[in-house]
Parts: structure tokens; sequence; C-alpha cells
């Protein structure tokens, strides 16, 4: 059905008061009107338990940030995770937009297309940590809010204890409660984060080498085996996070990182700095990365071996935008159905 002039108002409303957001090389529409259509009501099936309060342990806590140039990615990534779960109404999302946004705007966007949908919005303060950022090989890996998962653990309510973090580029095609259910480890080793972790990349080349000549610096890995794992998609222990300070860790490589280049990417060095060969591991079917090919040129990529429950576009090219080009990739087509935007013969009739 045609979108309501509620609908339609609330999305101008959004992309207007979020005109102000780094906008990236992803998507050349990312300031054209985005109209959306309103998602299917999922219903939690007769085994589920009740989780009617933000507090309550039957909740599934889901974390996400919300931008005007990924907010097409974002409405897929809702859709597939309310898809594919066994207890949609369980799962609470929690979003994460930028200070110079209108949340209000936010909020009734969601509730349009997701009018059964349980969210808050959090107002994220980009000022503090803009300071904090050093460029990196791509621009959009500078936007503020893709540092907003570092301060998880203050921004969300201190009952959530444990929260799923994912990033706007992807689908799930599988019960988002097992990535939920993942152990830490036994209470003498338990570990603050999960993630799929991948040995074989080379580790090495997400430092400089005058982090790697420094005795001092290298030594951070001396005692672990190290290796690289994708923040956009992690399970964090909020407790964990907020007795070990982990903020303040993350900050102070940032920090260091402004006197002395030890990294070139974006956000995820200093997560490495901090917790690679500390985490827990998840199995690599819930994170099929690296399917918007590489930082730079974005070609197409294949699945990685093996079972598949979430399908991730990280890196330059990214689904829709190659979709409204006519440049698709084969395994863009497995993103098409969560696509909740309208199109423009519908808006027309």
């Amino acid at each position: 059905m045609p979108p309501s002039n509620l609908s339609i108002l609330l999305t101008l409303l959004l992309l207007i008061s979020t005109d102000t957001l780094p906008t990236t090389t992803t998507t050349s529409a990312a300031a054209a009107p985005l109209y959306f259509k309103e998602a299917p009501k999922f219903y939690n099936s007769p085994n589920c338990l009740p989780a009617d309060d933000i507090c309550s342990t039957n909740a599934v806590h889901v974390a996400m940030t919300l931008d005007a140039a990924y907010l097409r990615g974002s409405m897929a990534a809702i859709l597939s995770v309310l898809q594919h779960s066994s207890c949609p109404e369980n799962i609470r999302f929690h979003f994460v937009a930028s200070a110079s946004a209108y949340t209000d705007n936010i909020h009734l966007t969601l509730a349009t297309s997701f009018p059964y949908l349980r969210f808050n919005v959090y107002r994220f303060d980009d000022p503090a940590v803009l300071g904090l950022i050093s460029t990196s090989i791509r621009s959009a890996l500078d936007c503020p809010l893709n540092y907003a998962r570092n301060y998880l653990a203050d921004l969300l309510p201190t009952c959530v204890n444990k929260v799923v973090y994912l990033d706007s580029d992807l689908v799930l095609v599988d019960d988002i409660a097992k990535l939920a259910a993942t152990p830490f480890g036994d209470e003498s080793d338990r570990k603050v984060l999960a993630a799929p972790e991948y040995c074989n990349a080379n580790f090495t080349s997400y430092f400089t080498p005058t982090f790697w000549s420094n005795p001092s610096l290298s030594a951070t890995f001396s005692d672990r085996n190290a290796c690289y794992f994708n923040t956009g998609v992690m399970v964090i222990d909020l407790a964990r996070w907020r007795e070990g300070d982990y903020t303040t860790k993350i900050i102070e490589w940032m920090e260091l990182q402004k006197r002395i280049r030890i990294y070139e990417l974006g956000s995820l060095p200093p997560f490495l700095l901090v917790f690679a060969g500390k985490i827990a591991p998840v199995d690599h079917r819930w994170n099929q990365h690296g399917l918007g090919g590489d930082n730079f040129q974005g070609l197409c990529r294949d699945l990685h071996p093996g079972p598949v429950s979430l399908l991730h576009w990280s890196g330059k090219g990214k689904p829709w935008v190659r979709l409204d080009g006519n440049r698709a990739c084969p395994l863009d087509a497995l993103w098409a159905p969560y696509d909740l935007l309208q199109t423009s013969n519908v808006l027309e009739s």
C-alpha cells in the first residue's frame, strides 16, 4: 500500500535532521527522500517466556547505530532480525543516534515502519569523541557514530547486562537468540566480549611499523594468541565491561594514536588492542563478513566456506547502492528481500 502522509513526513524530517552527519561514499542518494514500507508484525512462538520489561532476563538486547546514510541498511537489518526470531516480541532494540539528529523524529520514523517494535533511542555526543578520532584509510570509517559501540555500557540502562551489537550493513538468516546465548567462558576466566575470530588474517597489517618497532607497544600482544575479529557483530557482557572500565582502556589507545600513529583503520584497532586474544569464540557462521569487498574498490566477493547465519556487507560496497546502480554483486540478491524501501512506481500509484 502507498505510504501514509505521516510516514512520508516523518521520513523527510529524519533526513533533514541528520543532514549534518558525515556523509560517506557508500551512497550518493543519502540526501534524497527515502520512503519505507510498514513491516509485518511478528509474534512469539508459544514456548517463549514473557519479557515485558526492559530489565527482563528473558529479553534479547540488540544495539545498532542510526544515521541517514545507512538508514536503508538499518531497516533491512531490523526486519531480518525480527523475521528469523522465534521470540521476536522479546527483542529490545537500542538505537544510538548522533546528538545532532532529532531523536524524536528518528523514534517516530522507526515506529511508522515497525509499529510494534520495542526500542529506545539514545543520543550520542559527537563532539566528545571527535577529538579522539584520527583519519583512516576511508572517510566513512571516521564518522563519530562508528565509535558509539565503545560507549554502550554507559548509554544503555544499567539493568541491561548483555547486548548483541550489529552493524547496519548486514542481515540475519537465523535466530538472534542463538547468538545472544553465546557463553563467555568459565567464571574463573569469563570474557567480556564474544565474536568470530579469523586467525588466518594477517594481524600485523592492522598496525603500523611504528607500533611493531616499539618494544613497549608490540609487547601488548606478547602473552596473547591475538587474532583479527570484526567489530560489526559482537556479543558484549556489559556488566563486566562496566566493572573493568573498558571504555577508558579503549580511549587511552585512541589518545596514544593522536600522538603516535600506530594504526590506520578507524575504530577497529583500539578494540583489537584491548580484546584480541581475550574474547570468547563464536562460530564463523555468525559473521560472513567482507561481502562489501575491500575498503578501496568494494569488489564482489564470495561467501566463506561453511554454513551461514548472518551476511555482512562490510567493506566499501553496500548492497543497496549496488542494486540501485544496476551493478549488483550476486550475493546482493540475498539482501534485497529485506529492503523496505518504497519503489518509485508504488509511490506514484
